[in-house]
C-alpha cells in the first residue's frame, strides 16, 4: 500500500485559523521531543544550530513525534546543499534556514530543497525515509509539495532585504530572530530592545506586502502577543531546555529558601 506523508508547515499555515504556536526542542532527546509533541502545541522546532544534535539524534526525534499531532520543522545549522540534503532524506518535511540575509542567500536555499532540474538536492528516495523507501508514490516528481522551506532573517542587512528575500519563489516563509539580530544591531543580549522590535515589526511589514506568513521567536509571552497582535503568523513561545532550567530554579527557590534562584532570561 503507498504511503501518504503528512502535510507540510506551508499546508499547516495555510489551513490555520489562527496564528500557530510552536516550542524550541533542543535538548537532542527523543523522549522530550516525544513530551513536548504531546503538549498540544502546534508546531516544534528540532534545532541544529544551537544544539547537540546530529542526524541520528535528528532522525530519533522525528520519529517520536511522527505519533503526534505536531508539524516538526527542522533548523539545519548552515544553508549547505549537502546539509539539507541530508535532512531531508532523514524525512524532514519543514526545514529551516537560518541567517539568510540576501536574495542570493534564500536562492540557494530553494535549490538545495529541489531536485534536478530547478534545483540541485541529490536524488535518493530509494534508499531515504524522505519516501519511506520508495514507499510514496511519485515522490520524486511531486517532492516540491511534500517539502516546505522557511528561512531566518536575523541581521540587520537581512531586514533591509526583507521584501526580496520573501518574494523568491520557493520561500514558503520568513522566520525572524530578534537574538542574533539584536547583536547585529549592537544590542547584543537585548532583543526586546525598542530598536530592534522596530526591526522585528520593518520585517513583518516586508514579508506579508510579499504575500508569504511571518514568524518570530518570542518567549517572553508580552512580547508574544505583541507581535502576534502586529501579524505574525507562527510564533516559538518556549524551549524544553530553557522550560527544564527556570522550572529546576524555582523549585530550587521554593524548597532552599537561603539559595535564592536568579532571574534569568528565557532566552
Amino acid at each position: 500500500m503507498p504511503f501518504r506523508l503528512s502535510p507540510t508547515f506551508r499546508d499547516a499555515l495555510a489551513a490555520a485559523s489562527r496564528p500557530l504556536a510552536g516550542i524550541w526542542v533542543c535538548s537532542g532527546s527523543p523522549l522530550v521531543a516525544e513530551i513536548c509533541a504531546g503538549s498540544g502545541m502546534d508546531w516544534t522546532l528540532i534545532d541544529m544550530e544551537h544544539s547537540p544534535n546530529g542526524l541520528e539524534s535528528v532522525l530519533a526525534q522525528l520519529q517520536a513525534v511522527a505519533a503526534y499531532p505536531i508539524t516538526p520543522v527542522v533548523r539545519v545549522p548552515i544553508g549547505d546543499v549537502s546539509t539539507i540534503k541530508q535532512v531531508l532524506d532523514l524525512g524532514a518535511q519543514n526545514i529551516l534556514v537560518p541567517m539568510v540575509s540576501t536574495v542570493a542567500d534564500a536562492e540557494q536555499a530553494v535549490s538545495a530543497v529541489r531536485y534536478p532540474p530547478r534545483g540541485t538536492r541529490g536524488v535518493g528516495s530509494a534508499l531515504a525515509r524522505s519516501a519511506r523507501w520508495n514507499r510514496v508514490d511519485g515522490y520524486l516528481e511531486d517532492a516540491d509539495a511534500h517539502v516546505s522551506l522557511f528561512v531566518q532573517i536575523e541581521t540587520s542587512a537581512g531586514v533591509d532585504a526583507a521584501a526580496g528575500i520573501a518574494a523568491v519563489d520557493g520561500v514558503d516563509g520568513v522566520f525572524v530572530g530578534p537574538s542574533d539580530l539584536a547583536a547585529s544591531m549592537g544590542r547584543l543580549g537585548q532583543q526586546t530592545h525598542p530598536d530592534v522590535r522596530a526591526a522585528v515589526l520593518r520585517t513583518f511589514e516586508a514579508v506579508r506586502s510579499a504575500g508569504k506568513p511571518v514568524g518570530v521567536n518570542a518567549f517572553d509571552p508580552d512580547i508574544a502577543d505583541a507581535y502576534l497582535a502586529a501579524g505574525a503568523s507562527f510564533v516559538l513561545v518556549g524551549a524544553d531546555v530553557s522550560l527544564l532550567a527556570r522550572g529546576s530554579e524555582a523549585l530550587a527557590a521554593r524548597f532552599i529558601p537561603d539559595d535564592p534562584a536568579p532571574t534569568r532570561s528565557s532566552y
